[in-house]
């Protein structure tokens, strides 16, 4: 059973730093999978924000390229995210995101993803 945990969401300053985690049960991230993080904030769509497929190539919504860095830790089989230079634009409930693919085209899509962890909120202040 595939199960996706996120942490390491919380309030900090504009230009400070975060580091999520998703920990990953029932398979291995190093299985080939396309995975990926999300946010949503009010109001608003969820949006992909970077993915790490199959192949180990990696994607960045540009609102978040050179400020956030995605990373797979085959060892403790957790899908990271650093955040550097937040920004209150970055505020909202991050979630992490598993496919069935190995990759795709559509990785900022959520009908990409088949299972999804209960998110964790990142808030940024001004």
């Amino acid at each position: 059973q595939v199960q996706l945990v996120e942490s390491g969401g919380g309030s900090v300053q504009a230009g400070g730093s975060l580091r999520l985690s998703c920990a990953v049960s029932g398979y291995s991230v190093s299985s080939g999978v396309l995975m990926a993080w999300f946010r949503q904030a009010p109001g608003k769509e969820r949006e992909g924000v970077a993915a790490v497929d199959g192949f180990d190539s990696i994607r960045y919504a540009d609102s978040v390229k050179g400020r956030f860095t995605i990373s797979k830790d085959n060892a403790q089989n957790t899908l990271d995210l650093q955040m550097n230079s937040l920004k209150p634009e970055d505020s909202a409930m991050y979630y992490c995101a598993r496919s069935v693919y190995s990759r795709s085209v559509l990785w900022y899509d959520r009908g990409t993803y088949n299972f999804w962890g209960q998110g964790t909120q990142v808030t940024v202040s001004s």
